[in-house]
């Protein structure tokens, strides 16, 4: 056993206060058998449907791998001795099945003590290429998938901190990579480190609107590490292992070989570098080479943004989301904001979007104009195109059918993008000639693959749609049945073949080959249930309504067991999370299914039905603001509201002890159990994990809250509950990661937060796990978690001490 000492650093640079001494802990044996179980295999399909990859990771981290040595650097945490991010997940074993009858490989050849990642087939599906971490750096290696075997590329050169380390030709013979120069400059010697002069930061007097990043540049000499670590040089390298260089070193920030091969789209950083944004806001330089390296044309060049306009609909000036039309052999297109970025501005036109033909001598074409901000869009073929745009305030979606080759549109959908009854589904995308995917026309009909959400369940379906006529026609709908089919592939939309998952509460999700036509299914993957223990238990969806009208839902767990004569009076647990709404009606609207697999993990109160408690998961808190009013101005009342409902639906059933309720939550679920225990006599305890508890320290804007503290000053002191933490007087555990890196939840919020809790008399347990971020990875911080979280529980609604 490890051992650790708790504290609080008040960071006042003088004070710190002891905590008790605490060894890590296992939770109960219910629990462990949970929690302790081995994490079922990612599953990939290979771009021709042929084969099907499984790729396993470990369950959790170790706390060992959490303290490699990391540098944290422009909003970037990187491992310095390999150059690639420091949080990566990494695979430790990768096998073939074949998707027509099932057989399963083994993949020789695979390194030792594999920390496999970046894992892609190439377009013609010969080949998967993946990246291998060892203690001195990133290689590429090869699996050659006809012979089951895979080969080093490389030596541990690549360059992984601010770009892709590698990327496949789409003609499958050969791929370009990123690697660190071999005299790449040395990093600071911090231990030796005098500096130079103070850190001066200058304001040009414009209004601007940022977040609160983390883990920013702070002085020259986090600059020159910067540099040095992002610093790569590009080279192309064979199937045979054959390297030429490409172009040499610079900060490079984005690789993307044309569709027809010939030309690259290169981004690269440049100076001056900002203390106050992350990287990806630093001034960038985009030019079009040819594969040997000469310069065919300057595209793009974007400014240092440290200035941002208010509103979530705001973006940048200027060129943005510059790439290759994917239906095009060498023509680039663009967006541009015809309001200069700032959404307060009041004009016709929000986006332009312009194509630009090589070799880029002459003027880019206007394309076509939208009225909102431009959301994306799917290219066909020279007839048809999909133009999306959206507006945040009204959370309207808009697509347009465009005519690339004239510029006409005309309207295809309008919709409130919050209301998931009415969503349309996806456009089927098939892989064309040049090897880029783009919409599947056929005599103008395309098909369109939706999630099939409705009040009564959930329906997968495929719809034909015409773009000339804009006739819609369902052509298939999932069956109702006791498992769950989920469509997850369209194989062959002509022959009616589509690839489609099977789950139950009892059953993990596996993939079915399917012919609509038919009917006829095939198993493809085989994965068991690693969940034994909970395959009895009771599951079903409970729907009930807030006092205002809003419809809610939540997930409801009994033991196994549980006797629905006698019912028995059962603790219980809620697990929420709240969200925004702009009505009442899509506020109302449910994808909670009875159906779908029950994965209990750390994220969720689920292990603990297995305890002899009631759960209520994913319990749905909408806060709605409709018409002019923000959903934050009602905050506090709403959130009580639905804990409310939620205790009076399942008390209504007669299962549970409303003296003995716990709510929970993480992130800005923490933040909603802070305000539910000082607001509201409804719980008798509360756990809150990694969540920010005073907006003062947030000032320009959280979550979806738009107004700065300026703006509405009682807004943001409502709004926080470290300024009501005199009220708070129900037990509450607090959790956060030592080393949290999302923007506006510091590990100094709950620090502070329970410092005031701890002197104005709060029963309040602080616990900070050692090395985690926003989210916990390592296996001895989590049994910690669940043991830390049993107890209390245990203690608080149980009354053991």
């Amino acid at each position: 056993m490890k051992k650790i000492s708790l504290f609080l650093l008040l960071l006042t640079g003088v004070t710190v206060q002891a905590q008790e001494n605490v060894t890590f802990q296992k939770p109960s044996a219910e629990i462990l058998a949970l929690a302790d179980y081995q994490r079922p295999p990612a599953v990939s399909l290979s771009p021709d449907k042929a084969w099907v990859l499984l790729s396993y990771r470990p369950t959790y981290k170790t706390l060992e791998e959490l303290g490699q040595e990391e540098i944290r650097l422009a909003g970037l945490r990187i491992n310095a001795k390999t150059r690639i991010s420091s949080t990566e997940n990494y695979f430790h074993n990768l096998r073939l099945r074949a998707a027509h009858d099932g057989s399963e490989y083994n993949i020789a050849g695979l390194p030792a003590n594999a920390l496999i990642s970046n894992v892609s087939f190439s377009m013609d599906s010969k080949y998967i290429a993946f990246t291998h971490t060892n203690d001195s750096g990133v290689s590429l290696w090869l699996v050659d998938v006809a012979n089951k075997q895979a080969k080093q590329m490389t030596d541990y050169d690549l360059n992984a901190v601010i770009t892709n380390p590698y990327q496949w030709l789409r003609s499958s013979t050969g791929l370009l990579i990123s690697k660190s120069p071999a005299n790449r400059a040395a990093l600071t010697d911090h231990s030796k480190d005098i500096p130079s002069g103070p850190v001066v930061s200058t304001s040009g007097g414009k209004v601007s609107q940022l977040r609160t990043y983390q883990d920013l540049l702070k002085n020259p000499q986090d600059e020159q590490d910067f540099v040095a670590l992002a610093t790569a040089e590009l080279y192309w390298i064979d199937i045979a292992g054959q390297q030429k260089q490409f172009l040499p070193a610079d900060m490079y920030t984005q690789t993307n070989v044309s569709p027809d091969g010939k030309y690259v789209l290169v981004s690269k950083l440049k100076k001056p570098f900002s203390y106050v944004v992350p990287y990806n806001s630093f001034p960038q330089e985009t030019n079009v080479y040819d594969i040997d390296g000469k310069l065919i044309k300057k595209v793009n060049e974007t400014p240092l943004m440290e200035i941002m306009p208010k509103g979530f609909s705001s973006t940048r000036p200027g060129k943005r989301m510059l790439t290759w039309r994917s239906d095009k052999a060498n023509t680039l297109f663009f967006v541009q904001a015809l309001d200069g970025g700032d959404a307060n501005k009041q004009v016709e036109y929000r986006d332009e979007v312009f194509t630009w033909d090589f070799p880029f001598d002459q003027q880019p074409k206007s394309l076509t104009k939208v009225k909102d901000r431009f959301a994306g869009i799917i290219w066909g073929n020279d007839t048809y195109a999909l133009v999306s745009s959206s507006w945040y305030d009204t959370r309207n979606s808009k697509t347009f059918v465009l005519n690339p080759s004239t510029g006409a549109t005309k309207l295809l959908i309008d919709r409130n993008s919050q209301d998931i009854y009415s969503h349309p589904g996806s456009v089927h995308r098939e892989r064309n000639q040049l090897g880029t995917y783009t919409m599947f026309v056929n005599k103008d009909k395309t098909y369109w693959v939706g999630a099939g959400h409705t009040k009564e369940g959930e329906f997968p379906f495929i719809d034909e749609l015409d773009l000339k006529t804009l006739k819609k026609k369902r052509i298939y709908t999932a069956p109702a049945s006791d498992k769950q089919e989920r469509i997850a592939e369209v194989v062959d939309i002509t022959k009616g073949d589509i690839l489609i998952s099977l789950q139950s509460p009892k059953d993990y999700p596996n993939y079915y080959a399917k012919n609509i036509k038919s009917g006829k299914i095939k198993a493809v993957t085989a994965i068991e249930n690693p969940f034994k223990s909970l395959e009895t238990v009771h599951k079903e969806v409970l729907n009930y309504k807030r006092n205002d009208g809003v419809e809610l839902s939540g997930t409801l767990y009994l033991p196994a067991g549980y006797d629905f004569n006698k019912k028995e009076k059962l603790p219980l647990l809620i697990w929420a999370y709240p969200r925004e709404y702009k009505d009442k009606a899509t506020a109302g609207q449910s994808t909670a299914n009875p159906k779908e697999f029950t994965f209990p993990s750390y994220g969720s109160f689920i292990y603990w039905v297995s305890k002899g408690y009631a759960v209520l998961d994913n319990a749905a808190f909408p806060i709605v603001g409709e018409g002019k009013a923000e959903p934050n101005d009602t905050f506090i009342p709403q959130l009580v509201a639905n804990a409310e409902a939620a205790i009076n639906a399942v008390d209504a059933l007669g299962y549970i002890d409303r003296t003995k309720v716990a709510v929970g939550g993480h992130s800005y679920g923490a933040f909603m159990t802070a305000h539910l225990l000082s607001n509201s006599n409804l719980f008798a305890a509360g756990i809150a994990r990694s969540g920010a508890y005073n907006r003062t320290l947030t000032p320009f804007g959280f979550q979806s809250e738009q107004r700065n503290f300026w703006d509405d000053p009682q807004l943001y002191i409502k709004m926080s509950p470290f300024m009501s933490a005199d009220k708070m007087k129900t037990p509450m555990l607090l959790v956060h990661g030592a080393a949290d890196n999302n923007p506006g939840t510091f590990t100094l919020q709950t620090e502070r937060y329970f410092q005031a809790l701890k002197n104005l008399g709060a029963p309040v347990r602080m616990v900070i796990l050692p090395r985690e971020s926003h989210g916990y990875a390592a296996q001895e911080n989590i049994f910690h978690l669940l043991w830390e979280q049993d107890q209390f529980l245990e203690k608080y609604l149980k009354g053991k001490k």
